[in-house]
């Protein structure tokens, strides 16, 4: 079959027979049931190939540079380099995890801020040159340990510094700028270009048009000190909506056409994470305990959802913010799930509250929603769960592993991605397709291998 190769190291289920995605859940859950009823989470290869085609046809000018610390499963990396994305990596660790994938070096950003001397070392051994940059400390490091690196100023935009104190601490001003510029000049270390930081939870694409008039600035900067800067990188922000990614590149690509046109030999970057992965991968986690408490505390101020006499629940599951939820300790907004039964339109829900299985205060997942009365060893499925919950557990609450996934594509996307190119054997070489059929739960080929 085309796009495999003899030793694979994860399975992918392709969806025939008219097998959906819900059924993949039914399955997994059915066989959890059965056993220790663990979480689980079923990632769709397809809505990432989907997001990136999205992606070329509303950003075609600006390439995407994946943000691995988002969700470092295999299976991503591998689609996303097959599509042609560059990666951008923290640490030492996902600069392996991408390299083991055959990714060549110029496509690979070291963009941590405080970066140790031995990972520093560890990109000029394997020639990952372009590194970013910020305050003068790492410059100085950067100079000693990795004389032919090319630096990414990041820089922080004025409009993003006057509504978050804190974004100062991931970016220099300004007027910082000019002297990191002097300094790396006497150091003799390389800067190519500007890197800007735009939060994650960024919701103003304004954002975006005061970064590339404050990367002018920049540039204009290094040009008079015989810099010859040719990167410019947006930062990310990107939240997988399409109306969000078409009013970005309406703000965006007037900007870049009058600050930067074609004429002036500028590369521009962008670094979408949750953008690719967040719609792709689907949570399922069981109902492990529950408390039924009065809706009359002083501390629940809910404005609706039932009358006083009625009981609000609370629900304990398998995971929590130490493991699978852990985005929701940066403040991430939890949307509420769907609950895996059949109940009826006209039962009743109750005022509900979601938390993981430590006690710990902090441990909450959804503060507030309004679900029908749950059962011990229901399950609840959490949409949008591919970013920034894929990484090993934070505390060792409970003695679990962390939820294995489970990744299928459809045979329609599978296709579709024959016909771009993208299945060569050069570039899926760690995929072992295996057909999944809607009676095949019971049966190795309806299994993936966990990541």
């Amino acid at each position: 079959m085309k796009g495999i190769t003899d030793e694979p190291q994860y399975s992918v289920c392709l969806l025939e027979g008219g097998t959906a995605l819900c059924d993949v859940i039914d399955n997994h859950i059915y066989e959890q049931t059965l056993s220790e009823k663990n979480a689980f989470f079923v990632a769709d290869l397809g809505i990432i190939m989907r997001q990136y085609v999205c992606w070329r046809t509303h950003m075609a000018q600006i390439r995407p540079y994946y943000a691995v610390r988002c969700n470092s499963s295999p299976a991503v990396i591998e689609v996303l380099s097959a599509l042609g994305t560059g990666f951008i990596c923290t640490n030492k660790s996902e600069l392996e995890l991408v390299q083991s994938h055959g990714i060549p070096s110029e496509d690979i950003i070291y963009s941590g801020v405080c970066k140790q001397v031995s990972q520093i070392k560890y990109a000029a051994k394997n020639g990952i040159d372009l590194l970013v940059c910020d305050n003068e400390a790492e410059l100085r490091k950067i100079s000693r340990c990795h004389p032919n690196a090319k630096l990414l100023l990041q820089v922080s935009t004025e409009a993003s510094s006057q509504d978050n104190d804190l974004s100062m601490t991931f970016g220099c001003s300004l007027k910082d700028c000019r002297h990191l510029l002097e300094r790396a000049k006497e150091l003799g270390v390389h800067v190519v270009g500007v890197r800007s930081h735009i939060s994650s939870s960024c919701e103003d694409d304004q954002l975006y048009v005061h970064a590339i008039s404050d990367a002018r600035c920049v540039f204009d900067m290094a040009e008079e000190m015989g810099f010859n800067m040719k990167i410019l990188d947006i930062g990310g922000g990107f939240s997988g909506s399409e109306t969000q990614l078409e009013q970005i590149n309406s703000a965006v690509m007037s900007m870049v056409d009058l600050y930067f046109p074609p004429s002036t030999g500028v590369f521009i970057i962008a670094e979408p994470g949750s953008f690719f992965v967040s719609s792709a991968f689907t949570l399922a986690v069981n109902v492990i305990s529950k408390e039924v408490v009065a809706r009359d505390r002083q501390d629940q101020a809910h404005d609706d959802p039932s009358p006083n006499d009625e009981p609000e629940f609370q629900y304990y599951m398998k995971e929590g913010v130490y493991g699978s939820f852990a985005s929701k300790l940066s403040e991430t907004l939890i949307p509420a799930p769907s609950v895996h039964k059949n109940t009826s339109l006209e039962a009743p829900v109750f005022s509900s509250s979601l938390w993981g299985p430590s006690g710990d205060d902090l441990d909450q997942v959804v503060e507030h929603c309004l679900l029908p009365e749950l059962n011990i060893g229901d399950w609840l499925m959490f949409s949008q769960a591919g970013a920034y919950g894929m990484g090993q557990p934070l505390c060792t609450a409970t003695d679990s592993p962390p939820p294995p996934v489970y990744y299928v594509i459809s045979s329609r996307d599978w296709f579709e991605m024959q016909d771009t190119g993208v299945t060569h054997e050069a570039t899926l070489k760690n995929f072992s397709l295996v057909p999944y059929f809607l009676n095949s739960c019971q049966t190795e080929a309806a299994r993936s291998v966990p990541a």
